[in-house]
């Protein structure tokens, strides 16, 4: 019988626990530990693991490189504030604010070494599959990172190109942790890549709906700062489209939002504006329909893979609580 999600993040959350962060010099290591303890989903190391139980591996096997792109994915979050200039991450201050902005840089390239580390402690035999394919992951993230920082000075963004935008800097990073599973399982090609496009399309799903939220959540639950994509004017999928979809005066009024100069301690103004615009036009709705769109296609893959059905219950289950998630 398979384990449940909880019993599986239980474990993962112990296995961070043990992590050597007590070395010096201790300005380098505690905002290591501080971003480490403050919270997240751990859906990635929870991907690796399932990926690897979907197709019948040893788990245990799959903890260290699962902790491996745990760890990655923190470092991507803590450079990722610097470039935003993010004020809070998961409720609370980012390292460059609680610190300074040397610090965080310093702090995630430690996080980045201890991730190659961790994702290199895996049997000889799945060793070059492995790293191959961390590499190829890591090499489009900062692909992505890149085009998202290009999207904030180009006037003309397609949801086309957000899209491949979006794929590479959030989704591919979920595809590797299940392969990374599904590798050190043993599985065939095939099905690895099943599960890897599974990933794909939940992770464009995951991001729509981190879009969706920095608008329409409670900041208190969402654990960021709403309204924080238009305040920094990052192009989101909601943008995008809202500026498609526009008439003329519509569109002016939403560029002229837009641009307006947004801060962290006076915001309302720009916010509310820019979701007047998107309100008129269904756009929060569009998105959700998007969601389900990607939904439907992730599930198509998991559905082929040559499996009982019994065992993808954890998948659809963790699946289904990312569609559902507030924050």
């Amino acid at each position: 019988m398979n384990k449940t999600l909880q019993s599986y993040l239980e474990d993962i959350s112990g296995e961070i626990r043990k992590l050597p962060l007590d070395g010096e010099p201790g300005e380098l290591y505690k905002p290591v530990s501080y971003c480490l303890e403050n919270g997240g989903k751990r859906i990635r190391p929870l991907m690796t693991l399932l990926g690897c139980e979907l197709l019948g591996g040893d788990v245990k096997r799959a903890m260290p490189p699962a902790l491996g792109l745990e760890l990655f994915h923190n470092f991507t979050l803590m450079h990722d504030d610097i470039m935003d200039g993010a004020p809070v991450r998961r409720g609370k201050p980012t390292i460059h604010k609680k610190w300074s902005i040397n610090t965080a840089i310093l702090s995630g390239d430690v996080l980045f070494a201890l991730a190659c580390r961790y994702i290199s402690k895996v049997p000889d035999s799945a060793l070059r599959s492995v790293l191959d394919l961390f590499h190829q992951t890591v090499t489009e993230v900062c692909e992505g990172q890149q085009y998202d920082m290009v999207f904030e000075t180009k006037k003309d963004v397609s949801v086309d190109e957000y899209v491949r935008m979006i794929r590479l800097k959030t989704a591919v990073l979920p595809a590797a942790c299940l392969k990374t599973g599904a590798i050190l399982a043993g599985a065939r090609e095939v099905e690895q890549q099943k599960l890897y496009r599974f990933g794909e399309y939940i992770g464009l799903a995951f991001q729509l709906r981190d879009d969706w939220l920095d608008v329409y959540s409670d900041s208190t639950e969402f654990g960021k700062q709403t309204g924080g994509d238009i305040i920094s004017n990052k192009k989101t999928w909601l943008y995008i489209q809202a500026l498609a979809m526009a008439g003329a005066k519509q569109k002016e009024f939403l560029l002229d939002a837009f641009n307006r100069p947004g801060s962290v301690d006076d915001n309302t103004g720009k916010v509310e504006a820019v979701k007047k615009v998107y309100d008129s036009l269904g756009i929060g709705e569009l998105a959700q329909e998007q969601m389900k769109e990607y939904y439907s296609k992730a599930f198509g893959y998991l559905d082929i893979v040559c499996v009982p059905d019994s065992g993808k219950e954890n998948l659809r289950e963790l699946a289904k609580n990312l569609f559902d998630r507030k924050k």
